[in-house]
């Protein structure tokens, strides 16, 4: 399960909340922002609540369980689909479980109940008669169907008596009505259910479906061709034609897998609830289908190499699982289709211990620091991460994070060092976070990862999934405390010239200046190097009135962030360091003051006069 988020509104929860977080390592506490300081700040709660429900995250909000109902209310509609969600009293004086009665919310409550030293307020009959909930199996089962298995406990609570076929230690300590002749039976099986309303079918994900694609490879590449338009040269193939011609060819295939794992489960009369992983070979790590079919089969997708000799008399999806399997299994096969194989196992399998899975390699920014403002992909890519990669004093940034999470944390300057370890840690099938402030295309380690990848030429780093997730540049962080000095054409200049040197810097300060952009400059002072902002400005002062608005945003979106606005004339290095983020506005920046406070705002207009 995911680690909750223990959410509260003011600091009165916080000795709770935190005895809670005990119970769950890698959980994090939830603070409404400005009242009291928490491992996350949020500004309101009701969408905070619904933002975590809709991600599928188990909440406990230390509040009236009412307000948390009202808040996720608009989202409630499929019961086997909610997470678990819990209401606990400020003072950790009652527990009280809201929602997520098949994704295990009495069980947290029964676990949060007795740090606590409260009784859980469990309302549900079948939990308080048997003292489980019948229809939450553990992880690796799952309920044939939900309809039928409510009508089961519905039987027992009304009566009837029950026996236990297949394995279930589960329900070993469960207070069930049990008799050997009982017309009811919980059956732990991977065969598919029947249909017989007498029975509670719970499957085990003990089958795993392995795949050959070389037949199905050829016949999307000669379909993607077939159906280009004729035209001459070799660009045809490498236009957006050629691109959305392969997407529908990705799309049939996943369809074409998926129907042939169905056909073979069937044939066997295994239910496809069953299926613990889709496996395919190494050498179709980067195949697009594969992924698509295996979220079909809502199932992992693993890889493990094909044996050298297979290779030689043809890829065979038997031996696939030999390679990837760890435990005893019976080898089934559907005569009509070669190219699929599965492995039936006497008991659940943990996927995790299968082959390995494609390697993962996202690129984040993590903001100008506040963690408001870092976007939801880049948290969720770092909560979702094996590895995480940045110079120290960002990965401290990108914090809290989990106890078995890997940090590398590098000095400021190993950029492509950097960059090389994260693919080769990627490319053993680890999910690797490479983490930058603001965004990482702007100054930032997505070139330096993508130079790596360009260069390299090594066939296991291109096969790993690369995703580049954008953040809030500082530029722009500082800009919209500011106002809008950003508002019509700008540029962004790195005044460092420790990659370039000084006279490209000149040259690019004397062209963005003739041609009246806004100009935000990057690394604009260091101790190396206190006069280049000086040379800079008086470069810009040629094209640039006196009065020309300029602001400095230092430490935006970090604690002790300061913002204040001079004018080109009156700035000097001596006002600027490393970390302050230099605006400066063009011929038609304009700056004003408004209202009791004097608030000074500062935008450029979209026209030119």
């Amino acid at each position: 399960m995911m680690p909750p988020a223990i959410v509260i509104l003011g600091a009165g929860a916080l000795a709770a909340a935190r005895n809670i977080q005990a119970l769950y390592p890698d959980s994090r506490v939830h603070a409404l922002q400005g009242r009291v300081e928490a491992d996350v700040a949020y500004s309101e709660l009701g969408a905070h609540l619904r933002d975590l429900y809709a991600c599928g995250t188990p909440i406990v909000a230390l509040c009236a369980a009412g307000i948390v109902i009202r808040c996720v209310a608009p989202l409630l509609s499929n019961k086997g689909a909610e997470p678990p969600v819990l209401a606990v009293a400020e003072d950790g004086s009652a527990v009280v479980p809201l929602l997520g009665g098949l994704a295990g919310v009495n069980v947290m409550a029964r676990e949060i109940a007795a740090a606590l030293c409260v009784s859980p307020a469990i309302t549900t009959s079948g939990e308080l008669r048997f003292g489980t909930c019948v229809l939450n199996p553990p992880e690796g089962y799952t309920l044939a169907d939900l309809g039928q298995g409510k009508r089961f406990v519905s039987d027992l609570l009304a009566g009837e008596s029950t026996r236990v076929e297949g394995e279930a230690p589960w329900l070993d300590d469960a207070q069930l009505p049990r008799s050997a002749s009982a017309r009811l039976a919980i059956r732990v099986t991977p065969r598919a259910w029947d249909g017989r309303v007498d029975e509670l079918v719970i499957h085990p994900r003990s089958v795993v479906a392995a795949v050959t694609l070389g037949d199905l490879r050829e016949s999307a590449g000669a379909r993607v061709m077939s159906q280009l338009p004729a035209q001459a040269g070799a660009a045809v193939g490498k236009g957006a034609n050629a691109h959305a011609r392969a997407e529908e060819a990705d799309i049939e295939a996943a369809a074409s897998i998926e129907a042939r794992v169905r056909a073979c489960l069937d044939a066997h009369g295994l239910a496809v609830l069953s299926l613990a992983a889709l496996l395919a070979s190494t050498e179709d790590m980067t195949n697009a289908a594969l992924a698509q079919a295996a979220a079909r089969l809502n199932v992992p997708l693993r890889f493990a190499p094909m044996p050298a000799d297979d290779n030689d008399n043809g890829a065979s999806p038997a031996h696939l699982l030999q390679t990837a399997l760890r435990v005893p299994y019976e080898t089934l096969h559907d005569d009509r289709d070669e190219a699929v194989a599965l492995a039936l196992a006497p008991l659940a399998i943990d996927p995790g211990t299968i082959g390995r899975a494609r390697g993962r390699l996202t690129v984040i920014g993590l903001g100008p620091g506040s963690a408001e403002l870092m976007v939801p992909a880049a948290r969720k890519a770092l909560d979702e991460a094996t590895d995480i990669l940045g110079y120290d004093t960002y990965v401290k940034m990108a914090g809290p994070l989990r106890a078995d999470q890997r940090v590398h944390g590098t000095d400021n300057r190993e950029e492509m060092q950097r960059a090389h370890h994260a693919f080769e840690l990627a490319s053993a099938g680890r999910s690797v976070v490479m983490v930058s402030s603001g965004d990482p295309g702007v100054f930032a380690m997505a070139a330096a990862v993508l130079e790596a990848l360009d260069t390299s030429g090594n066939s296991a780093w291109a096969a790993v999934e690369l995703r580049i997730v954008p953040g809030v540049s500082a530029a722009m962080a500082t800009a919209a405390q500011a106002g809008a000095p950003l508002g019509h054409d700008f540029c962004m200049l790195s005044l460092s010239d420790n990659l370039k040197p000084w006279s490209i810097i000149e040259t690019r300060l004397r062209h963005a200046a003739q041609a009246d952009l806004v100009m935000a400059f990057y690394n604009p002072v260091s101790r190396a190097r206190p006069w280049q902002l000086d040379k800079a400005l008086d470069i810009v002062r040629e094209y640039r009135a006196a009065n020309t608005p300029v602001v400095l945003g230092r430490d935006i979106g970090r604690p002790g962030g300061t913002l204040r606005t001079v004018t080109l004339g009156e700035l000097r290095s001596a006002d600027v360091d490393m970390r302050t983020m230099v605006i400066v506005g063009s011929s038609t920046t304009r700056q004003f003051t408004q209202g009791a406070q004097w608030v000074q705002w500062v935008y450029t207009p979209r026209w030119y006069r």
